[in-house]
């Protein structure tokens, strides 16, 4: 809309844009406020509302939530064992889910952290085709955490 002030057409007084507004139904919204002269627009603010609303739906609804899986092992935990937890964990990360292994060392068993380690590093080795390490296996406390996240398809 071109204002009637010929010096700078599009600016209006305060009175006229509210007639203006006023006139065509619509709302007056201050869009930048800090500007010199202020920025004002004529809209519908309840469709403009409406319309905020419905793109941040579209937002929410386009981010991916990670579901994080967890495996279990024990420090000797025998081959069978480990082929159903590897096949498990293939699944989880064939389905876009990162894969959380850990070993738990209950009592004395904490004497055999080299082999949580070692079983972790070969759970990690087999899975390369399917995943990726995003962190190595590192002792906290009487566990043995590693993740690792599923390849880009």
């Amino acid at each position: 809309m071109v204002g009637d002030n010929v010096e700078n057409p599009g600016i209006y007084s305060l009175r006229e844009a509210l007639k203006i507004a006023d006139a065509l139904d619509l709302d007056l919204v201050e869009i930048s406020p800090k500007a010199d002269p202020p920025v004002c627009r004529v809209i519908d603010y309840s469709k403009f509302l409406y319309q905020q609303k419905k793109k941040q739906k579209e937002m929410k609804a386009k981010t991916v939530q990670v579901v994080v899986k967890e495996i279990r092992f024990g420090p000797q935990t025998d081959d069978h064992d480990f082929n159903f937890k590897l096949r498990h964990a293939e699944k989880f990360l064939q389905e876009g889910a990162k894969v959380k292994a850990f070993v738990f060392f209950k009592g004395r068993s904490i004497l055999f952290k080299e082999q949580g380690e070692i079983l972790l590093l070969r759970f990690a080795t087999l899975l390369e085709d399917y995943g990726k390490v995003e962190q190595l296996p590192k002792l906290e406390g009487k566990r043995m955490t590693m993740f690792i996240s599923p390849k880009k398809k």
